[in-house]
């Protein structure tokens, strides 16, 4: 039985890039950082304590690799217990966000990365 997502594979173009957007922009932490000579890969997440993490793939090495994968972007929603300071935060380092939304289950707003990937927060109840 599968009980926890553990893992997300986000392919992207520059992993480089990718990795000081989700760290120093985004606040994640870099658990580990594989490389098998064939390809490299970085695993990243909000804190050390998450459940889940993404790795960050290069989408032309996958691509090479494993021609059959789905290299697009996954919708990803993340969770915040303040949404309106994370908002701040992200306008303060220059992230391009969204307006903050108004749905059903509270607040919800979208951001882009720095290869214009977007995701969306919502506020966790």
């Amino acid at each position: 039985m599968i009980n926890i997502v553990g893992q997300i594979m986000l392919y992207v173009n520059n992993q480089e890039e990718s990795v000081n957007f989700w760290t120093e922009k985004a606040g994640f932490s870099v658990l580990s950082e594989h490389d098998n000579g064939a390809m490299k890969w970085f695993v990243i997440a909000p804190s050390k304590e998450a459940q889940t993490s993404i790795v960050l793939h290069n989408k032309e090495v996958v691509a090479k690799f494993s021609p059959g994968v789905n290299l697009e972007t996954p919708s990803l929603m993340f969770f915040t217990k303040d949404l309106d300071q994370l908002y701040k935060d992200f306008k303060d380092k220059n992230i391009t966000v969204g307006e903050i939304v108004n749905i059903p289950d509270g607040r919800v707003f979208n951001f882009a990365d720095n290869e214009e990937n977007y995701f969306a927060v919502t506020e966790m109840k």
